[in-house]
């Protein structure tokens, strides 16, 4: 019960990353907010996890700066605090593509999406979390935040942003006793990547298991990483045990950037 009596604000937290690091938090004793678009997938969620009131949702898009600000204030609201704040929400959305031919609109909706959610969110909770000097912010951003690859140009941009943001705004706080960290999956199965994979292994000029065999080929493990893997990274920065690690772009890729 590393989280007992914390209350935690995850975006994008109905699927896959966001789902794996809400239900750890919740195995772990805390009271859960969760943000997303889809009310009926979230219902389904909640139903299927059976945390009772210690699991709300809030319905919302990561897009929109007044659902992303209303999502902390709501959880402040119903729950009493924001202590972590997890910033899943996200993508590459149609950033699947080379660049010649990726427009401004494209560009814009990826960095909305990922960093101007990411912006929104965290300066909101920080207005609690220094209030009352304890707090962490675990960003999620990607191997992708580390590196480059093709036909992914604005995802990896956002990506990069969101490591600096991390950099940044932990040297800012941490004499708050806030700790600002991002996590940096390599590719995981999840929902959103079986939707997208086919489409960028296509721009690639591969099939899709030559691309999945692409991507753990430059790993360790030679294999995909799993959410729950994530998920004891998301527990250990949001406990105590992780006080003492701030500004981190920590690596859960297998191995496959070794920094």
């Amino acid at each position: 019960m590393q989280l007992e009596n914390k209350v935690a604000a995850v975006t994008g937290g109905t699927a896959g990353i966001g789902r794996g690091i809400a239900e750890a938090y919740l195995a772990e004793g805390a009271q859960v907010a969760i943000m997303a678009r889809n009310a009926e997938k979230a219902q389904k969620m909640m139903d299927e996890i059976g945390a009772g009131d210690r699991l709300i949702f809030i319905q919302g898009d990561a897009m929109s700066q007044d659902d992303v600000e209303g999502f902390v204030d709501k959880t402040v609201e119903a729950l009493g605090s924001v202590d972590i704040l997890v910033n899943n929400a996200g993508g590459a959305g149609s950033d699947l593509q080379p660049t010649v031919s990726l427009s401004d609109e494209e560009f814009d909706l990826c960095m909305k999406w990922n960093v101007y959610s990411t912006f929104w969110a965290t300066r909101r909770a920080l207005k609690t979390m220094l209030e009352n000097k304890w707090g962490r912010v675990i960003n999620i951003s990607s191997q992708e935040g580390k590196q480059g690859k093709p036909v992914v140009t604005a995802y990896t941009a956002a990506k990069h942003a969101i490591n600096g943001m991390t950099k940044s705004i932990a040297r800012e706080v941490g004499e708050e006793g806030v700790t600002v960290n991002a996590i940096c999956p390599g590719i995981i199965m999840t929902d959103v990547v079986m939707d997208t994979a086919p489409e960028t292994a296509k721009a690639l000029g591969m099939t899709f298991d030559e691309f999945i065999d692409w991507f753990t080929s430059e790993t360790a493990i030679k294999r995909p990483n799993k959410v729950e893997e994530v998920a004891a990274m998301a527990v250990l920065l949001a406990s105590e045990a992780g006080a003492g690690i701030t500004g981190a772009q920590l690596s859960v890729d297998g191995g496959a950037t070794q920094y």
